[in-house]
């Protein structure tokens, strides 16, 4: 399957491109590229919507299969590798504002927007990012 493709990449400490769109608003965090692709699914429809490619506790790139709808809110859940800060997985919502086909074919790259972290849900994001998170030299 193309998601076993995928899999084999875990391992690369891949840069994807930032969509030109999003280039006039510099971000205020680096992203953190973490070391495993986590499992994200729609709460609202059970699905697995993609892997996680990168991460802030603003906002995060997902790798899928298919496109997704620009501008839609999501409720999504993060699966964790491991339990952090007490918990197994996050539930927040997301907003969609690009979505590209990636330069790996069959597979698409999106970013979100997350709204409104509980303060707990911002702790188990830093504590993922300190935890799994690549890095910088």
């Amino acid at each position: 399957s193309h998601l076993g493709n995928l899999r084999q990449l875990q391992g690369q400490n891949i840069s994807i491109g930032s969509d030109p769109a999003m280039q006039h608003n510099k971000r205020q965090r680096k992203r953190a590229h973490l070391i495993y692709y986590l499992d994200i699914l729609d709460i609202d429809s059970g699905a697995n919507i993609g892997h996680l490619a990168d991460i802030t506790p603003e906002g995060i790139m997902i790798v899928s299969e298919a496109p997704v709808s620009v501008d839609k809110d999501f409720s999504f859940r993060l699966l964790l590798p491991s339990e952090i800060s007490g918990r197994q997985d996050i539930e927040f919502k997301a907003r969609c504002l690009w979505c590209k086909q990636d330069f790996v074919p069959d597979f698409y790259v999106s970013g979100y927007k997350i709204q409104d972290l509980t303060p707990q849900e911002l702790k188990t994001v830093t504590d993922l990012i300190n935890s799994y998170g690549f890095k910088s030299r």
